[in-house]
């Protein structure tokens, strides 16, 4: 199965591999990958903030999807502690949004400090 085309049942997450290959901008998938991770040194460019995401958990950094003019990234495990990143590639503006199991907390693009990472989720999407 080549790792640009999603066919098939989706790899658990844990289960994807990282691939090697390199991504522009225009390049990142709108989705996300069903077989394989976009690690953030496999974007070509990715700011230092986004290289260097998860150094204190000691977790890599994956790309996640768009989220209308956001790019979301992870570092840390889906379920656990984690810290996604928001980054509009245009402005350079960036926004964080910490998780530890059901609770986390993060400014989101309305400039409101959220609990929730649905509400947090949907205020990039609507601003």
């Amino acid at each position: 199965m080549s790792e640009d085309r999603d066919s098939g049942p989706p790899l658990p997450v844990h289960e994807r591999p990282f691939t090697e290959r390199t991504y522009t901008l225009e390049e990142l998938p709108d989705t996300p990958t069903r077989s394989f991770r976009i690690p953030a040194e496999r974007w070509k460019e990715a700011p230092p903030e986004l290289l260097h995401l998860g150094d204190d958990l000691d977790e890599p950094v994956e790309y996640k999807r768009r989220i209308g003019h956001w790019l979301l990234w992870r570092a840390g495990p889906p379920v656990g502690r984690a810290r996604y990143l928001a980054l509009d590639p245009e402005s350079g503006r960036s926004l964080t949004f910490d998780l530890d199991g059901r609770t986390g907390s993060g400014v989101g693009a309305d400039g409101e400090i959220h609990t929730r990472f649905r509400t947090w989720k949907e205020s990039l999407r609507d601003h």
